[in-house]
């Protein structure tokens, strides 16, 4: 098997959740991995809408891991921090052999106290939606991924050689609750194809990958709510993502969907209580 070890990935959005999964699970690989989030400390994490999470736990949880990690407090709503922090790793490395654009304020403020009628705004139809959630998903969202791959791909394109992930879902190609959420979804796996179409010359891929039911902070906290039994640990994801950064047909697959799920049956990959999630049905 292909060692990761040494090789260089920036990780958006990776204080909780999926990003911190990724992170730690690559860390576990040997990498050298490079996470942004816009929560630092435990303290700030306090007063963040989803109230848990911060560079300062990851790098706690992360501790014993082989890999290298680094943080980067950064806002992606900003452009300006996002290329400031692929300078950086680039400056310090050289170059970045994946990146993943997890970065996502779009599950913030899911219900609203103040809103008329339904508080639980984000099953509202499109016309009672407020547009702060569109400039969530697709300007910071959406345009923040665009903005860190377009800062990355130059130096992945210099040595013929990187992986770019969007993490996207099934929101993209289905109805899934709320509708700026799905064009947020099929704008980045449309991004994706097209990164691809670019890219494909230069040695470089693109993928989307769809998540299953992924027992985040907030699914733990509500899991009264949730059947559980096909779900699968954030670190699982990072080991997709692994897989894939070790697939010598990699390129078959840039521009295309791939399902976390269905990544882990063809690599082998087991989940970190070691079963074996099954991809979901569209």
């Amino acid at each position: 098997m292909d060692t990761l070890d040494g090789k260089v990935a920036l990780v958006t959005g990776a204080s909780r959740g999926i990003g911190k999964g990724i992170v730690l699970a690559l860390l576990g690989e040997g990498m050298t991995v490079h996470a942004t989030a816009r929560t630092g400390t435990g303290a700030v994490s306090q007063i963040d809408p989803q109230q848990v999470g911060s560079l300062e736990t990851l790098a706690r949880d992360a501790a014993g891991l082989p890999g290298t990690l680094f943080t980067h407090v950064c806002d992606h709503a900003d452009d300006a921090q996002s290329k400031a922090v692929v300078a950086n790793i680039v400056a310090r490395h050289g170059h970045i052999d994946i990146l993943v654009n997890n970065a996502w304020p779009g599950y913030e403020r899911m219900e609203e106290p103040d809103a008329p009628g339904n508080k639980f705004t984000w099953v509202n139809p499109f016309w009672e939606q407020p547009m702060w959630r569109w400039t969530a998903m697709i300007d910071t969202g959406l345009r923040g991924a665009f903005v860190v791959s377009r800062a990355a791909a130059p130096a992945m394109v210099a040595r013929r050689s990187g992986l770019i992930v969007n993490i996207s879902f099934w929101a993209a190609q289905r109805f899934d609750g709320n509708v700026i959420y799905g064009i947020a979804k099929a704008g980045a796996d449309k991004m994706t194809h097209d990164f691809a179409h670019n890219l494909r010359e230069h040695g470089v891929a693109a993928v989307s990958l769809y998540p299953g039911l992924v027992r985040t902070e907030s699914v733990l906290l509500n899991a009264q709510h949730f059947d559980l039994s096909n779900s699968m640990s954030p670190q699982f994801i990072g080991r997709a993502v692994a897989g894939l950064a070790r697939d010598p047909l990699l390129m078959e697959k840039s521009g295309r969907v791939q399902i976390a799920a269905a990544l882990g049956l063809e690599y082998d990959i087991a989940d970190i209580d070691g079963k074996r999630p099954q991809p979901d049905p569209l």
